[in-house]
């Protein structure tokens, strides 16, 4: 099962030749580790937590919305709660930051509060309006205002009533619970920030469509002019970035001028807004010098990627669907970590009952604890299998418009092909692959955690070695991401193993290791480029709008919500055409290293893909005599 243990050899590629189920024994591994987290799943939902999670429970172990059964020595359990399906909480803002819980007494109530109740006065008028005592249960509604302190703190804020929860509409306290998480910044910025991001709210969510709608149009572009295009970004890059840098310098200049308002309100939300343009635009500056030099360094390198994107856009003309593949991933990863989180919280709330004398908690016997590291080995495991197949199903579909010599008689969906190919043949090489990546993942945050917990403390030599461990295993984890991508290819060409996949697709990339240091740098940079367009004008979009809509007092923040979304967004499209064009390139070498040309030995490589490589090696050639010194041409 391991690669040390393997015996397979392969001496020549056959593309598409043959097929072969791999690595079996990993794909047995896999699904009985995935039987497992159904087990896991089952015990929460025997164990009573899914009810407990749906209905939700009160802190004497009843569940709203049911008839109880009596928990022995606790008085107030035991209850009929068939018309009390809403948990309410008398202090729902006291909340501890360390350990994620309200810290306040739950009940069952049939019906939460919608308006603001003032005093002891207000909140018998609401049960006797309402039906819905919102005082313990042992309390009557007659002695509210004498027996305070088993009722809600005043006043009452007006709540909502989701997943049977009444949920506070007013979201300071919760920005007091993210202010107590977050202790280094200064009193009240969290609570100005959301209400900033909730008056700001259509406005954020225009600019994340924006930053979809603009990153499927580059996609589009990328595919018609992939030769234009690097030109084109280059350019509006530089333009955008002089541009937004000195915009930002120039709305600084012009809140500042605002700042000397007599309005105490308007003059602090202005030093708010030219502190943090003064940061933006600051850091703009040096990002926009550091890309200027960047461009000038790697001008030469830019003809010559014009003819791989130039292959990459022939591939997604045959192939549309890869440009929605990383919506599919998303898709799965967020349905998975739904029910991930789902049976996380069912485990939070399973178990048997344990009393203090006057309240419940659930807690699991200690065998069961262990349920919830399995768990998360769970999450992280599977995720990267998720990944893993669409990096599989990329490098399927590709191999396969690469190895076809006639266009016309691709499948009429490679993509769906790929994917049956995936899940009749090579499960068990991503189970193998996204498991090695997750042996290093979980060390490394672990490393994490304790090198957080070491923050504050005076030995700042285990810290610093510590944050070392985890550098390195950051960049293993990335030269095994990008290794496995190409063993990945390796196996969809050969239908190998994953180690004789990873082996075979290593040896090739050291063989042209130059050829590979070429395309990923330039073509990466030129990727990178257009993420950096999204971002910049999703911010440019986002601060003009924000700027003269003179009811949004704090909007700073939100423009940096919005592009981080639209870096995300544009990261996920163009990943797979950084995929894609790393698919290329091995089966190119892979091409070029096998055949010659002759008959019998036909390349199957486009002949952009061909000019591309020969270009790249003359330019190697040039620099390489342009940095010889002059006594050694001479000789």
């Amino acid at each position: 099962m391991g690669c040390f243990g393997s015996k397979e050899k392969r001496t020549e590629w056959s593309p598409q030749e043959e097929k072969s189920v791999t690595d079996i024994p990993w794909l047995i591994l896999f699904i009985f580790f995935c039987i497992g987290m159904m087990i896991v799943a089952g015990i929460s939902v025997v164990m009573g937590g899914s009810s407990r999670l749906i209905n939700g429970y009160d802190s004497y172990g009843n569940i709203c919305g049911k008839n109880n059964s009596k928990i022995p020595n606790v008085t107030l359990s035991g209850q009929d709660f068939t018309r009390r399906k809403y948990v309410f909480f008398l202090d729902p803002c006291n909340i501890n930051p360390l350990k994620l819980k309200i810290n306040s007494i739950a009940l069952c109530v049939s019906s939460c509060p919608q308006e603001e109740l003032k005093s002891y006065e207000d909140i018998q008028n609401f049960a006797a309006i309402n039906g819905s005592e919102t005082c313990r249960y042992d309390i009557a509604p007659k002695d509210y205002p004498i027996k305070k302190d088993g009722c809600p703190k005043l006043p009452v804020k007006p709540s909502k009533q989701r997943f049977n929860r009444c949920v506070p509409k007013d979201i300071s306290c919760y920005a007091q619970f993210a202010q107590a998480i977050v202790n280094s910044v200064s009193e009240n910025v969290l609570q100005k920030v959301a209400t900033g991001i909730l008056a700001s709210k259509e406005i954020i969510f225009g600019l994340c469509v924006l930053s979809v709608v603009l990153s499927g149009i580059l996609m589009v572009v990328i595919r018609y002019i992939s030769g234009v295009l690097v030109t084109i970004i280059t350019v509006l890059v530089v333009l955008g970035c002089i541009a937004g840098t000195a915009v930002l310098w120039w709305l600084y200049v012009d809140v500042r001028k605002s700042a000397s308002s007599t309005d105490p309100v308007e003059k602090a939300n202005a030093e708010d807004n030219s502190q943090g343009l003064l940061v933006y635009a600051i850091i703009a500056t040096v990002l926009t010098v550091v890309l200027l030099l960047l461009i000038f360094f790697l001008r030469k390198r830019v003809e010559l990627t014009i003819a791989l994107f130039h292959v990459a856009g022939n591939v997604f003309t045959h192939i549309p669907l890869l440009a929605l593949q990383p919506l599919w991933t998303c898709f799965a990863l967020l349905l998975f970590w739904v029910s991930w989180l789902a049976v996380f919280l069912s485990i939070g709330t399973s178990g048997s009952p344990v009393s203090n004398g006057v309240t419940v908690v659930f807690k699991l016997s200690e065998p069961l604890q262990y349920t919830i590291w399995y768990h998360a080995v769970g999450l992280i495991w599977i995720s990267e299998f998720i990944l893993a197949c669409q990096q599989m199903t990329v490098a399927g579909a590709v191999v396969t418009y690469y190895f076809t010599r006639d266009k016309s008689q691709l499948p009429e969906t490679p993509i769906l092909s790929s994917m049956l190919q995936l899940a009749r043949y090579h499960l068990g090489t991503v189970a193998k692959g996204s498991f090695i990546i997750t042996l290093v993942e979980i060390p490394r945050l672990i490393l994490t955690y304790i090198h957080n917990q070491l923050k504050g403390k005076e030995n700042a030599c285990a810290r610093c070695i510590v944050k070392a461990c985890i550098c390195c295993l950051w960049c293993l984890q990335k030269c095994l991401t990008y290794l496995n991508q190409n063993a990945y290819t390796a196996t969809a060409i050969n239908s190998t193993s994953f180690c004789t996949s990873a082996k075979d697709a290593f040896i090739i990339l050291v063989e042209n290791a130059v050829r590979v240091a070429a395309i990923n740098t330039v073509g990466d940079f030129i990727l990178f480029l257009g993420k950096v367009l999204v971002v910049a004008c999703v911010g440019l979009v986002g601060v003009l709008t924000l700027r003269y809509q003179q009811e949004y007092t704090l909007w700073v923040v939100p423009v940096v919500i919005a592009c981080l979304f639209a870096y995300m967004v544009a990261h996920c499209f163009l990943s797979v055409y950084e995929m894609v064009v790393d698919v290329l390139f091995l089966c190119f070498a892979i091409d070029s290293k096998h055949n010659d040309g002759s008959p019998g030995r036909e390349y199957y490589m486009d002949k952009a893909l061909m000019e591309f490589v020969k270009n790249s090696g003359k330019a190697m050639e040039r620099d390489a005599s342009e940095n010889t010194p002059m006594a050694e041409r001479d000789t």
